[in-house]
């Protein structure tokens, strides 16, 4: 088969090429990247020697870029992560996150619909649920939870994924969403709040948590979101959304003290920061349909998992540090101020 991979620069998408180059590698891999601030080409040099990888740099609201490479390309399916991701930057500048999410997800289906495809795939988030009570340990996203958004960046992926269901039911298209909990892992980008931990603690600078730190989330290694992704693109229903959760729950702060731990790094480096605007509390996945359904269920426990990435990112250093040097310090200052620095 031949599969476009929108966004596979990125994070998550860097590790589904890698994922499918080695447990499928029968199968063409076409990775499409506008390489902005979180795309990263050096992510890919690996990739870039196996004759079944093709990178093409477009962008996937360009509709006529689009529509040309799916003409060359003819692929079977596509997977959608090419999106603007960080709420801190969504609630900055909004736009590009509708132009890139929402805008750019109808170009993709519009090509898909011209050209035929045996699947469309749509990467989507829990954060379209909203969030749930601290004091509700019981209570879980399921599919069937009403979306509910609190950030411009969860508002253009809840947009992104109603226009992809609209599709399937107006057009007959044939597609498949997944909405992940947080993921962690090789690739991340340092924005994010662990690799932003690692980073900073090697450097014995500050960590900047946000309010109390209470804020939880479930911690989804992700390479076990690469294999479920595959199982629903493969072996799912089509129209329908499946939840991807990693039975992980940690609070932020009990992320960073683990981080600490691991690091030889002393608490005494945290810094708590004005909590950002709307920020959700608690999220959760029951992830019971895609297990009972496709029989997938997460293999990493975080304790084994966190150390797997800590340990990536110390035998990683140029990759981040390369990162860390340019316009993203910029972005730092602007979003934490002063109080981050060291």
């Amino acid at each position: 088969m031949k599969i476009i991979v929108t966004g596979g620069a990125g994070f998550i998408g860097s590790n589904f090429v890698y994922f499918e180059l080695q447990e499928n590698p029968e199968d063409q891999i076409i990775c499409l990247d506008s390489l902005t601030y979180a795309g990263n080409l050096s992510t890919l040099e690996e990739a870039m020697n196996n004759p079944n990888f093709k990178f093409v740099k477009a962008d996937i609201s360009d509709r006529k870029a689009i529509f040309k490479i799916f003409e060359e390309e003819r692929p079977d399916i596509v997977v959608n992560f090419a999106a603007e991701s960080h709420v801190d930057r969504s609630i900055e500048n909004p736009g590009i996150f509708l132009e890139t999410n929402v805008i750019g997800t109808g170009v993709l289906m519009d090509a898909c619909r011209k050209y035929g495809i045996t699947r469309f795939h749509q990467v989507s988030t829990d954060e379209v649920y909203g969030d749930l009570p601290l004091d509700r340990p019981d209570l879980f996203f399921t599919e069937d939870t009403p979306l509910y958004t609190s950030s411009p960046y969860s508002s253009s992926k809840a947009g992104a994924d109603l226009l992809v269901l609209a599709y399937y039911r107006t057009y007959k298209l044939p597609v498949s969403i997944t909405r992940c909990s947080n993921n962690y892992g090789p690739y991340h980008f340092p924005e994010k709040l662990i690799p932003l931990m690692i980073s900073r603690a090697l450097a014995d600078q500050s960590l900047p948590v946000y309010g109390k730190g209470e804020n939880v989330r479930d911690w989804l290694y992700v390479r076990d979101h690469c294999s479920a992704i595959d199982q629903v693109m493969r072996k799912g229903r089509l129209g329908e959304v499946y939840n991807i959760g990693g039975h992980n729950e940690r609070t932020n702060l009990e992320v960073v003290k683990t981080i600490l731990r691991e690091l030889d790094k002393p608490e005494s480096l945290i810094t708590f920061v004005t909590d950002r605007p709307g920020h959700d509390m608690r999220y959760a996945i029951d992830p019971t349909k895609i297990y009972n359904e496709l029989g997938w269920f997460p293999e990493t426990k975080f304790e084994d998992g966190i150390r797997k990435t800590i340990q990536w990112y110390l035998d990683n250093k140029k990759w981040w540090e390369e990162i860390l040097s340019g316009e993203y310090t910029k972005y730092l200052g602007n979003t934490y101020g002063n109080k981050i620095v060291s």
